[in-house]
């Protein structure tokens, strides 16, 4: 019997699907085909070029109905896998899907095209059909495998406590979280075990506060704000400063304070200090009692965004008139020309100790001449100067005489400085002295100063010792995050007390903090130093902190380069072979050069968490390279000139009035889709052992949920791993608590192994660290996240909320 031959409809139907695949294969094909070339001309893959021609081979066959086709469709297909195979650095799921999806859905169109021809047997039709559907069932199982987490990294070693790192296995003192990492070591641990790994999932909303912060118009700014809790009072302050004491157990406003500040740029409020002169051990009980006015004994400390120093009464939120002038101190003189606070003013909070708190600052980065980055200490008790720590004048640590400035466009410290009590250091992670992306005519100052920790004499300001992260830093890796105090052990089995410093770089520094010396190893490499920008000179090498695990810092390559599909995916790797990479630490230069990782981290202001009973570190990371290229003054004239920051500045130029050149354009390396174009995970958490030193875990952070394609929602929770920012908290029971993912959620995470373990909606996203604590008059355990919005998302909120178990719940 003869094969039955398609009846006149069917061959209808079939010429319209032959002529549909047709034009999605010449198309695709064509698109490959231009892309390939220039590919290729740029000394990249040739694959792209083949390929595209032979879509457009089989777009010809299907339409004349050549039988070829099928042999085609199938040696295009395999020979794609084998490539795939082969070009991709790490075998994976996400490293796999832009290589293999777009391929196999072209193929399963193309095979099906071929069961329409009536020159074909039954048995080719049948073969053709159920190979597509085979086809359709493996993209389906794909699509399902896109909703669980893939490139977690687990280690076979399981954490247990570390007598030799333990250091807080119980609550030691008053159960406050009195600075921005709950203690003054800054680890960021909650000795607490009333919320457990087998109870956390019945956390529930306990109360939930409005700040009342402004959420339209122009700097509104970013909620970074862990509140403090002292006692039975939570203290927190919105971005533009609005400070309100709140009842720990149930959120009720006991008293609030404005100071009506306001600036346009780094608009935000990481905390505020605590000072009581009763628990002051830095003073003698005669200076306690010498001291006049009792209603401010406790009190809130205060850096405005509009550069003031301010002290409230803890218990009434009134200014403490014996403070500065009217409960404030001025911070703005003498610092140069900070035009009301725009081009200065503090972002992290005032750091206590003792008597005295210590306070940096923000300065605008654009040209010479900007404020000065000095870093000053105040008496707590009545705003005097204390000491300035002004690199440019180091013999002299008081203010200047009248009329003279301090040091302008120093390095300066706008992230969390450390205290540490017994050794009476306060340690400052320093930024650049302004302009940040070319140095050629950089003091010694700068050179020596920027990019670094730098130990000072709390009681004096004096330098102590100097630990650089970067050398002639002109790719604004300044230091984000607070440094964090712990004893490790050295190479030698000896404990040391150290100093934790994450980078942009995702390089993790340890110190010695008594003398600045690595305690691991720190190896001076060699980079890339080819003449780039004009009148630049680059250190020959730079510091590789190899004794550490290294976060999301794996050289790029035209293989790493990422799409979600075929075609985007050839778009960044034609961008990553137009531009020069060679390497961490590629010189700047007037040709787009990639700067990978970025001056986005790496790590950035969040800083890390310790869990203090078994040595453990956690720390998150974002993974997003930009493109980016010096602008001289007269290519300048060509740009819009934009001062916002990253991403808002995108295709504009960022003004760096600095010799040949008029500014930087900075764009991140993405596809059209402004999909990042390195392998996901974008964004991780990652545990260590800071006894072994090595990694224990790593988990994509966060879902496409409220962040996909485009900045478009996507309300599809697949864990591809966005880029964070905010910082972890930990607790004694096994537990990470943490927020600041791109999808709207606060998550808390098995210490163990990084495995989800529960997870609540919150109404907008988060990038403030959690705070925990027990209530002294309850004895309840709460987790307490402000809930302000992502940086740059539409979705702004003024919310506090606190989670605690129901009372019925398994302790």
């Amino acid at each position: 019997m003869g094969d039955i031959q398609p009846t006149d409809h069917q061959s209808l139907l079939g010429n319209i699907y032959r002529n549909l695949f047709s034009l999605i294969s010449l198309l695709a094909g064509g698109i490959l085909v231009y892309g390939g070339i220039k590919l290729l001309i740029l000394g990249g893959s040739v694959y792209y070029l083949l390929a595209g021609l032979a879509y457009i081979a089989a777009a010809v066959l299907v339409f004349i109905k050549n039988r070829y086709s099928l042999a085609l469709a199938m040696g295009t297909f395999i020979a794609t896998c084998v490539w795939a195979l082969y070009d991709t650095p790490e075998f994976g799921y996400w490293a796999l899907l832009p290589r293999l999806v777009v391929p196999a859905i072209l193929f399963t169109l193309n095979i099906w095209a071929v069961a329409t021809f009536p020159s074909m047997s039954r048995s080719v039709r049948r073969g053709s059909v159920v190979t597509g559907l085979g086809i359709v069932g493996c993209l389906l199982v794909t699509l399902v495998e896109a909703f669980y987490p893939h490139g977690q990294i687990i280690s076979s070693e399981v954490t247990e406590k570390n007598p030799e790192l333990a250091q807080a296995d119980k609550v030691d003192g008053p159960e406050d979280w009195e600075f921005f990492g709950r203690n003054a070591a800054g680890t960021r641990y909650a000795p607490y075990t009333q919320i457990t790994l087998e109870n956390v999932d019945k956390l529930k909303v306990a109360w939930v506060y409005h700040t009342g912060r402004r959420i339209h118009g122009a700097g509104t700014g970013v909620d970074e704000n862990t509140p403090e809790q002292i006692g039975n009072v939570l203290y927190s302050c919105t971005p533009e400063n609005l400070i309100t004491a709140l009842d720990a157990d149930t959120g009720k406003p006991i008293w609030k304070f404005d100071p009506k500040a306001h600036t346009a740029e780094h608009v935000t409020c990481r905390g505020v200090g605590y000072y009581d002169i009763d628990k002051d051990v830095s003073l003698t009980e005669a200076e306690k009692a010498s001291d006049s006015e009792q209603i401010c004994r406790q009190r809130i400390l205060v850096s405005t965004v509009d550069a003031r120093f301010i002290a409230l009464d803890a218990h009434t939120g009134t200014p403490c008139s014996g403070f500065g002038v009217d409960g404030a101190v001025d911070l703005k003189p003498q610092m140069g020309p900070v035009e009301g606070g725009r081009r200065y003013h503090p972002t992290s909070m005032p750091v206590v100790m003792g008597h005295v708190a210590v306070i940096g600052g923000w300065v605008r980065d654009i040209v010479h001449g900007e404020p000065s980055g000095v870093v000053r200490a105040y008496d707590v008790r009545n705003g005097s100067l204390v000491w300035a720590w002004d690199v440019g004048h180091p013999d002299n640590t008081g203010a200047p005489p009248e009329g003279q400035t301090y040091t302008l466009e120093t390095p300066n410290v706008w992230t969390i400085p450390t205290y540490d009590k017994e050794l009476n250091l306060v340690y400052l992670p320093t930024g650049n002295g302004p302009p940040d992306y070319w140095g050629g005519d950089r003091d010694a100052v700068k050179e020596k100063f920027g990019a670094a920790i730098v130990a000072v004499d709390a009681a004096t300001g004096k330098t102590k010792w100097v630990f650089q992260t970067v050398h002639h830093d002109v790719w604004d890796y300044d230091l984000p995050s607070q440094p964090v105090l712990y004893t490790v052990t050295n190479a030698q089995g000896e404990k040391i007390p150290a100093l934790i410093q994450t980078t942009k770089t995702g390089h993790i520094f340890v110190v010695d903090r008594r003398t600045g010396q690595p305690v691991t190893e720190v190896q001076e490499r060699k980079v890339a130093t080819s003449p780039s920008a004009q009148g630049e000179h680059l250190s020959p090498t730079q510091p590789f902190s190899v004794g550490m695990p290294v976060i999301g810092a794996d050289p790029l390559t035209e293989s790493t380069m990422w799409g979600v599909s075929t075609f985007d995916q050839l778009y960044c790797r034609i961008m990553f072979k137009d531009s020069v990479y060679e390497g961490p630490f590629t010189p700047p230069g007037e040709k787009p050069y990639i700067e990978w990782p970025s001056l986005l981290g790496g790590m950035n202001w969040g800083g890390i968490s310790i869990d203090e009973a078994k040595g453990v570190m956690f720390v998150n990371d974002m993974r997003m390279p930009l493109r980016m290229s010096l602008v001289t003054h007269e290519e300048a004239k060509k740009y819009k000139v934009s001062t916002d920051e990253v991403p808002g500045f995108m295709g504009t130029i960022r003004p760096q009035v600095a010799g040949p050149y008029s500014g930087v354009r900075i764009d991140i390396l993405q596809s059209p889709l402004a999909v990042p174009c390195n392998t996901p995970p974008f964004g991780t958490m990652s545990a260590i052992d800071l006894h072994t030193k090595k990694l224990l875990w790593q988990v994509p952070m966060g879902t496409t949920q409220d962040l996909g394609p485009m900045g478009i929602k996507t309300h599809l929770p697949i864990p591809m791993g966005m880029p964070t920012l905010g910082g972890p908290t930990s607790t004694a029971s096994g537990l990470v608590f943490f927020a600041g993912t791109q999808d709207y959620y606060l998550r808390a995470l098995n210490s163990s192994n990084g495995k989800e373990v529960w997870r609540q909606r919150l109404p907008v996203g988060a990038v403030a660290a959690p705070l925990i604590y027990r209530s002294p008059k309850t004895g309840k355990e709460y987790v307490v996240i402000s809930a302000g919005g992502m940086s740059h998302s539409p979705d702004v909120g003024d919310y506090i909320i606190a989670y605690a178990l129901p009372e019925n719940a398994n302790r």
